[in-house]
């Protein structure tokens, strides 16, 4: 069951009690000497006593064996040691800080592997209506909170919102903009589906954005049509940016509080990595700036997202100087379908219920022509030294992916640059074998399945259902498997749900088990958020496990992880979050009863705007 102790506390035990008493409370008397090792690879971080150190706990190292330590020192912002209390009471003095962890668990930082930090920083109140599951049961709810944010707004003011899931409202269908017109015919609406791949909008949006019964969407895009013709309001896929083209943008200091809010919402979640799935390249300079000034402190891999003139884009993304160990732009975004949900919008080889297979939402005006831009953006990051991701939900998608890496590395070589498949929903188990002779990964996403499974039988009948997101058919064949949030798609980025979901495979709404044959174990599952992220971020020789020289990246559990029932691991909360060594998230610091996060508090989230022109959807 889950561990409810005392609140794990953070106190100076030497400065406070002296030297002696704090060191016999941890096993013995200190030792004079701290040992010895070197830096990353020599066995430690540096030389001298730990800046800090927690013990009395059981620490899962990653690092090959899932047996537990019970402690950790940290110095200089690498793990120093791990081991006993006993052992590594050598690594302490006056002026260590020691953290009792009274039994709690430590792992090593979640590498969340595909995440839109901008979205999940600024889809959400006050400039964005919160329209989730837990927030809405209806349509009738969500016309109710766009008329109270008419009330608020002047004639001809946006109102956005973001995170309806029409398999969780009560009327049981998609909205049109009937349901809204009434309550805001004066300013334009644009409600953003759970997945972004849909988006709801009012009469007035549609006006904005001179969309009417003859206008064209462009190549993937649909504009959904009533009986008589006329727009119904939902605009699938790329048709959404005939809206997001007519919406004003948001001010760089609301993207950059947008950005405080999303580090301090990851960090509540124990992520210490984050890949950014899709921005340009101003976004990469906001990164630099904010953390050159400390204003956030998170590893950030940067996806640079695929578009006309790559080539250029590349190059200049190579002339923006930073620290990769916290800032990398390093990979590529391909966005390549859509999802397997009641859009039907991925490419797949057997119809969907009801019929139709999806296709490809790459620019061109036939699949060849997609299928060419698709292989010319691989080839050219490839050429260029750039790591691919690419969103591929339905089979045929994955199978085309899986050419143009496999045509690319035949060409080039360089296998190491680990090209990836996002999402890769329905991947074939021959398509994984082939990823898996080439040494390509996977991303998959078990909270989305946790969500999402219970309405898609009648999307894609039960076989196609259970298979979805193969975690054991993928590792049994030797696929690389990393596991990513893709928030703000979940809502929060929480490896704790995705943990649950991927042992249990079981839907929240229903508590129904999809897919018991892929099912996998805590150890497999925990590794596809910590050394498995870091391996895809081709950073696992300093990040993702906690043996000594490595990065001090953690998370601590309030509670026994290994011995919390698979159901409850959603319910165990974080009670520590350590980034390079310094605490950025304590549980017990508490500022009007509410946790705090160090160095990363943000007043307030501040726009969608920047999220809904990345190219993120359900990526």
């Amino acid at each position: 069951m889950t561990d409810r102790r005392r609140p794990l506390r953070r106190r100076r035990f030497l400065q406070a009690a002296g030297a002696g008493a704090a060191l016999g409370a941890m096993g013995g008397a200190a030792e004079a000497a701290a040992g010895s090792g070197g830096g990353r690879g020599g066995g430690g971080a540096g030389k001298g006593k730990a800046d800090l150190v927690l013990f009395d706990g059981k620490v899962l190292t990653m690092d090959g064996d899932f047996a537990p330590a019970e402690a950790v020192a940290i110095k200089d912002g690498l793990v120093r040691a791990v081991g006993t209390t006993r052992e590594l009471r050598r690594y302490m003095d006056s002026r260590t800080e020691a953290v009792d962890l009274r039994g709690r668990t430590v792992i090593p930082g979640v590498n969340d592997g595909h995440c839109h930090p901008m979205g999940l920083g600024t889809g959400r109140p006050p400039l964005t209506l919160d329209l989730g599951r837990d927030a809405v049961g209806s349509i009738a709810d969500i016309r109710a909170l766009v008329a109270e944010a008419v009330r608020d707004k002047e004639p001809g003011e946006w109102i956005r919102g973001f995170g309806w899931d029409q398999g969780y409202l009560a009327e049981g269908r998609y909205p049109t903009r009937h349901d809204i017109d009434e309550v805001s015919a004066d300013n334009p609406a644009a409600l953003r589906e759970w997945s972004a791949h849909a988006l709801w909008v009012n009469s007035k949006a549609l006006e904005l954005a001179g969309i009417t019964r003859d206008t064209e969407p462009p190549p993937g895009g649909e504009i959904v049509k009533d009986g008589d013709g006329e727009p119904t309001g939902l605009l699938l896929e790329g048709a959404a940016g005939l809206v997001d083209a007519v919406m004003p943008d948001f001010t760089e200091e609301e993207k950059r509080q947008g950005l405080r809010a999303a580090v301090d919402i990851m960090h509540r979640n124990g992520v210490t990595s984050v890949t950014d799935a899709g921005i340009d390249l101003d976004s990469v300079r906001r990164y630099r700036d904010m953390l050159a000034s400390g204003d956030i402190r998170q590893r950030f891999t940067v996806m640079i997202a695929a578009s006309d003139g790559l080539r250029d884009t590349l190059a200049e993304a190579g002339r923006i100087e930073t620290d990769h160990e916290w800032l990398n732009a390093s990979q590529v975004k391909i966005f390549a379908d859509g999802v397997p949900t009641q859009a039907r919008t991925a490419w797949v080889s057997e119809p969907y219920v009801g019929g139709g297979n999806g296709g490809l939402t790459l620019p061109g005006d036939s699949v060849d022509e997609q299928l060419a831009l698709l292989n010319d953006w691989v080839m050219t990051a490839h050429e260029m030294g750039f790591q691919v991701g690419t969103h591929a939900t339905g089979d045929l998608t994955a199978n085309a992916v899986v050419d143009a890496y496999a045509a690319a590395i035949e060409r080039f070589g360089g296998e190491e640059l680990r090209h990836y498949v996002i999402h890769g929903d329905l991947a074939t188990p021959e398509d994984l074998r082939r990823m898996a002779a080439l040494g390509l990964p996977v991303s998959y996403n078990p909270q989305i399945k946790r969500s999402l499974s219970h309405q898609l039988v009648d999307v894609i009948g039960r076989e196609r259902t259970d298979y979805q997101w193969p975690y054991r058919t993928a590792l049994d064949l030797g696929v690389p498997v990393a596991s990513a949030s893709d928030a703000p798609v979940v809502g929060l980025p929480d490896f704790r749900e995705g943990l649950t979901a991927a042992l249990t495979r079981k839907s929240l709404e229903t508590g129904e088990v999809f897919g018991a044959e892929e099912v996998i174990g805590l150890e497999e599952a925990l590794a596809s958020y910590t050394t498995a992220g870091a391996w895809q971020d081709r950073a696992e020789s300093w990040k993702g496990t906690l043996a000594p020289g490595m990065a001090a990246d953690l998370a601590v559990f309030d509670g026994d992880l290994v011995d919390t029932p698979p159901e409850e691991i959603v319910d165990l909360p974080i009670a520590m979050t350590i980034v390079g060594g310094e605490v950025v998230y304590d549980a017990s610091d508490t500022s009007d009863g509410a946790p705090a996060a160090a160095a990363s508090s943000a007043s307030g989230p501040s726009g969608l705007a920047a999220y809904m022109h990345s190219g993120c959807r359900h990526d």
